[in-house]
């Protein structure tokens, strides 16, 4: 059979035209991929809790105090990714509490502030692994709290804001080699109770929270080198337009790992579990799906090594003793 010119003509921009649509099938494919791929770890070993506190001291997750449900806690566990189990260290000394804050600082962990059921808190606690002591150290030098944020740099810890019948936007340092708390510049923008707060890369970064019960949605960054506060874009359509970010939210969970922050759940008035990834290089956030462990609030969150961990928490009234882990470099759809 013999085939025109013209007809030839119309059957090869046919096929292209074929070609090209496969090749955008493709490409709208390839934007529903997504790093990360969550994988469920050995179950917390205590209690199922929430709004418990940990730190992370030579690649081991420290974990205690916390609600759970009826009753704060005092109990301390250590985990272990190596061997992904857990082990029970020395109970925290003080009074039982939630809502408190911890960070490790020169090798030691620090837990402090919170709510006992009945008053706010302004005691803390130095824990040794070397020895599993716990140390009183001089008491948080502001008002007690509770809905604190904190952050863990190589020598210093930091503490500030939360709640203390007032919400607050102050901030302190506390220096394991002079044992001494010292106050420094308080939060640009808004006070805030149950924000969150990372570090990346040597800086601290601080939003969420609420304010006179309205969600906050300001970014800032914190220079420990410099102890200046720098105001990045904050999460709304009109500092962000045509990108992605979170939604304002409390009682989120977050970790660092390879220069980037994780951000995890928390509430806007309803539970949530989605999934975010910060790259501080650029000021930009990347959804990363949803959270396999499901709604959480009041979660405990850590990186160690490659690898981020989430953990514990609540949706409503049920709490939760289970661990997750995300490996960011494996492809799920």
């Amino acid at each position: 059979m013999k085939i025109s010119f013209k007809k030839m003509r119309l059957l090869l921009i046919a096929m292209l035209l074929s070609v090209g649509a496969l090749s955008s099938c493709e490409s709208d494919s390839d934007d529903d991929v997504l790093l990360g791929e969550w994988q469920k770890q050995s179950d917390f070993a205590g209690v199922a809790r929430s709004s418990a506190v940990s730190f992370v001291i030579d690649g081991k997750a420290y974990v205690g105090t916390g609600y759970d449900g009826s009753s704060r806690l005092t109990d301390f566990w250590m985990f272990d990714p190596a061997t992904n189990n857990w082990v029970r260290k020395a109970d925290f000394p003080g009074e039982a509490r939630s809502a408190a804050v911890g960070f490790s600082a020169n090798g030691k962990g620090y837990i402090g502030t919170g709510y006992n059921g009945t008053s706010y808190l302004k005691d803390f606690y130095e824990y040794d692994p070397a020895t599993n002591a716990w140390t009183q150290i001089e008491d948080f030098p502001a008002s007690a709290r509770y809905g604190a944020i904190a952050m863990s740099f190589a020598n210093a810890g930091y503490v500030g804001a939360g709640f203390d019948g007032n919400y607050q936007k102050d901030f302190w340092k506390y220096d394991p080699a002079t044992a001494t708390w010292t106050e420094q510049i308080g939060l640009q923008g808004a006070k805030r109770l149950n924000g969150y707060a990372f570090t990346v890369n040597g800086k601290g970064y601080v939003s969420g929270g609420l304010n006179n019960n309205v969600y906050q949605t300001d970014l800032l960054e914190f220079d420990p080198a410099t102890a200046q506060w720098k105001t990045l874009k904050a999460l709304t359509k009109e500092q962000r337009p045509n990108e992605t970010f979170p939604v304002p939210r409390t009682y989120a969970t977050t970790f660092s790992i390879n220069n980037t922050a994780y951000l995890v759940g928390g509430t806007n008035g309803a539970a949530l579990n989605d999934v975010w990834k910060f790259d501080p290089a650029t000021d930009t956030w990347t959804k990363l799906g949803d959270f396999k462990g499901g709604l959480r609030q009041g979660a405990i969150g850590f990186g160690i090594g490659e690898f981020g961990y989430v953990g514990l928490g609540n949706t409503g009234s049920q709490r939760y003793d289970d661990l997750w882990q995300l490996n960011p470099t494996i492809v799920s759809e």
